[in-house]
């Protein structure tokens, strides 16, 4: 039986006790899930300084992981060595190679209003490439006229659209106005922001034109039918 006086003794021990600091708890932030980190980009991404005009580095946390060059297993084992297929809806390029490998890069594809598909010829390809303008873009943008065909293009270099390498594809002999180039801005890897043409990161440019050869087939697949189904996500 609790007395009033047990009960007045209880209570200041009760108020002292309510007015006690607690003991710190972590705020719910903290708890949260933590995502993890991105590793660092490969040093193959680092600047270039041995080519005619400086490559600059692509800026850490721009460039997921996936997009990174990087030899995987091929998805396309009907395909002959050498080939090139360009898959649009993933945003990749892949380099068939002999033993059951290919050598995967990220691409910048052609905006859906502009997206060109097909097979074509790998032509030829360039160091620092000109950039001509096509006349169709220059109905679109007169302000590029001074680049066009007639005018002689643009002088290689930083600015230049094709940057430091390009790949000429044609069908039937005939130039298709495509390429597969340098200069794609590493925030727009992967994505289908382009006149049409395959972009890659300049560094993965350089490594591409030394592995590829002229005379390679390149087929560029239609939207709906990539290999973002075959595991590469």
């Amino acid at each position: 039986m609790i007395t009033r006086r047990l009960f007045c003794l209880a209570a200041p021990a009760a108020t002292l006790a309510a007015c006690a600091p607690r003991e710190s708890q972590p705020p719910m932030n903290a708890l949260a899930f933590v995502a993890p980190e991105t590793p660092p980009l490969p040093e193959f991404y680092g600047a270039i300084t041995t080519e005619p005009f400086p490559v600059p580095a692509v800026p850490e946390g721009v460039v997921p992981p996936r997009l990174w060059r990087q030899r995987v297993e091929n998805p396309y084992p009907d395909e002959v060595p050498g080939t090139l297929i360009v898959d649009p809806d993933a945003g990749v390029l892949h380099l068939v190679e002999p033993g059951g490998t290919a050598m995967r890069y990220g691409a910048g594809t052609g905006s859906a209003a502009r997206l060109w598909h097909g097979t074509a010829r790998l032509q030829f390809r360039r160091h620092w490439p000109r950039w001509k303008a096509p006349d169709s873009m220059i109905a679109r943008n007169p302000a590029l006229e001074p680049y066009s065909v007639a005018n002689g293009g643009m002088d290689p270099g930083p600015g230049n659209p094709l940057g430091a390498r390009a790949l000429y594809l044609f069908q039937d002999g005939v130039d298709t106005l495509y390429r597969v180039h340098g200069a794609c801005e590493p925030e727009h890897l992967g994505r289908a922001v382009s006149s049409g043409c395959v972009r890659l990161l300049d560094q993965d440019a350089i490594d591409l034109h030394d592995r590829v050869r002229d005379g390679a087939t390149v087929i560029v697949l239609p939207p709906g039918h990539g290999a973002a189904m075959q595991g590469i996500w």
